[in-house]
């Protein structure tokens, strides 16, 4: 049994773009499509049994027409082929209130075979090609729908800790009623779109998103599950491996903080004759072709002689080429109007997007000789200093020298005379 697992696919986001004269979108949304098509290629190529979507397939809660018939034609095709297709809400996908429907409800509305929506909280029982898999379904859950749920204080309200504290014990609990429940004969995934308390952002903090409510790693890798599929947070990673949890990250890199990000989709074999514990037969991460972004930090010195040239060799440096692209400058003062901002963009001519071309000004340093001075330091001696820091000759720096020894006693007797 194939189960491909991708999440956070974000279609909409048009940040970095440029105008697409043929089809009037962003040149982002063709980006964050085309990485869709390989995960979509990738399962059909290999007769995958089912596709997991863990949250968040668009940017918005409302999502545009022209989005929503993007991303309804690659399930149509997944489902088409056969494949099964499971698509869980994330916080992107779900209304901020209770009622309205989210950004997925269409599918069962028309539906859409081989489609499945994982919208609250409970098991689903998927009739795969290679046999049934069951789903524990756990959606991005918003506050709200826990208020009735949980018992306040006489003062009317929680603060927001105590409140996390209650939801995560209720989540908790609901998840592991809901293992315990589950057929050991027949293979099972939990998937979920919410944060896990080892987990890490793009930035390598810990991943604690303000006042969102955090699950521990042990409420969700129960013995249970053949295998845990994850949704967002957008940096790929394995947070446990039995049974495996994992984040597969976003397919599309969405700012500067995950420049250094691995962009991909997991490919997990299960077979369903083992035992609980037993069913993973291999594991893969798939790369895809995401666009790059590169920041170049660039630090002119008051000793380069031609900044622009210096520039020119580190942008040289990169393979700006399609990619988005953002310049940092420190420059001194003195060689601030030595730089070209318009030079330096046609230096990025081959890069898809300038993000920015920014110079830093850097005060000048007062102090150039490289050493503490007093400063009732002799003005000789802070001369010859000043000549051995250049490493001049030694025959040059004593005429110096000399010839400096004369300005100071000609000085002087001037400053005598007056």
């Amino acid at each position: 049994m194939l189960v491909i697992h991708t999440a956070d696919v974000h279609i909409g986001v048009e940040n970095y773009g440029r105008p697409d004269p043929d089809t009037r979108t962003s040149s982002r949304l063709k980006d964050f499509l085309d990485t869709l098509d390989e995960v979509v290629n990738y399962s059909i190529e290999r007769q995958a049994d089912i596709v997991l979507f863990c949250g968040d397939a668009y940017k918005s809660r409302n999502p545009t027409q022209t989005h929503q018939r993007e991303f309804a034609t690659r399930v149509s095709k997944l489902s088409s082929a056969g494949i099964q297709v499971f698509l869980l809400a994330g916080n992107h996908d779900s209304p901020n209130i209770s009622g309205p429907a989210t950004a997925l409800d269409i599918f069962p509305t028309l539906h859409v075979e081989n489609v499945h929506i994982g919208d609250t909280l409970k098991t689903h029982l998927v009739q795969t090609k290679s046999g049934p898999l069951q789903v524990v379904a756990l959606p991005w859950i918003r506050k709200g729908q826990f208020m009735s749920l949980i018992e306040f204080p006489e003062s009317g309200s929680l603060s927001t800790d105590k409140f996390n504290d209650s939801i995560e014990a209720k989540l908790t609990m609901a998840i592991g009623a809901l293992a315990s429940s589950l057929d050991p004969k027949i293979p099972a995934i939990l998937a979920g779109h919410v944060s896990i308390d080892s987990a890490t952002t793009s930035s390598e903090k810990s991943m604690m998103l303000g006042k969102d409510y955090v699950l521990l790693k042990s409420s969700i890798a129960l013995s249970e599950f053949d295998y845990v599929a994850l949704g967002h947070i957008h940096r790929y990673q394995v947070l446990n491996e039995s049974p495996r949890v994992v984040y597969p990250g976003s397919l599309q890199r969405i700012d500067f903080g995950e420049e250094n990000d691995t962009k991909g989709f997991c490919a997990i074999e299960l077979d369903p004759k083992e035992p609980r514990g037993a069913r993973e037969k291999s594991y893969e991460f798939v790369n895809v072709g995401a666009r790059k972004f590169i920041t170049i930090k660039i630090i002119i010195l008051e000793t380069d002689l031609d900044p622009m040239s210096k520039i020119a060799r580190s942008i040289q440096y990169h393979d700006v080429s399609g990619a988005i692209v953002q310049v940092f400058i420190e420059v001194p003062v003195s060689k601030y109007k030595d730089i070209d901002e318009t030079r330096v963009r046609e230096m990025l001519s081959s890069s898809h997007y300038i993000a920015t071309v920014r110079r830093n000004m850097i005060a000048e340093n007062r102090n150039r000789l490289g050493k503490s001075l007093s400063e009732n330091i002799e003005p000789i001696d802070a001369l010859n200093t000043y000549f051995e820091e250049r490493k001049l000759p030694i025959v040059k720096r004593k005429l110096l020298i000399e010839r400096g020894k004369q300005l100071i006693e000609e000085t002087s007797r001037d400053e005598s005379v007056s």
